[in-house]
């Protein structure tokens, strides 16, 4: 069976209460988005279930869920660590020059000197602004400002930043 790309959005980290609801961690802008979708493809290793979202709700500070087929906290313990996955294609389409992180990932990062900087490993949220982390000869954390960033090519698989090497 042929599986679309998925996307990861975030991940199952816990169970909640005693009627199989699950505690989650989501990876969306807003902690809720993740909600809006369904079903989840969950993943781990080797294992793939597709689940659908039957309720969700912020709970304090976190995110709870409950999954179809989920009545309790036994059968939910076994989805912890789970990572929560929808195909790409269910995404938002973006403006210009919009990306998802998921796109950034892996593009081979050059100054504007076309030195080689490495690659994006992954990026992360920092308050301020957004830091790609690319791996090369050494570890380097880039903000993703426009100062910065001054191309990305999705179809060169590239990032072309203002940024000096020895940074």
């Amino acid at each position: 069976m042929h599986r679309p790309a998925l996307v990861t959005l975030g991940k199952i980290t816990g169970i909640w209460g005693v009627h199989g609801w699950v505690r989650i961690y989501s990876y969306t802008r807003s902690k809720q988005d993740i909600l809006t979708f369904s079903p989840w493809h969950l993943t781990r290793g080797g294992d793939h279930e597709q689940v659908r979202v039957l309720q969700g709700r912020l709970q304090g500070s976190r995110m709870v869920a409950r999954l179809d087929g989920y009545t309790d906290r036994e059968q939910s313990r076994s989805l912890v660590d789970m990572a929560i996955a929808v195909p790409r294609d269910v995404l938002p389409e973006l403006t210009h020059e919009e990306y998802y992180w998921i796109q950034l990932q892996g593009l081979r990062v050059v100054t504007l000197n076309d030195e080689v900087l490495g690659t994006v490993d992954y990026l992360m949220e920092t308050g301020a602004n957004d830091v790609i982390v690319v791996q090369g000869d050494r570890e380097r954390l880039i903000p993703y400002i426009p100062q910065v960033i001054r191309q990305v090519d999705l179809g060169a698989g590239l990032i072309r930043v203002d940024w000096d090497v020895d940074f």
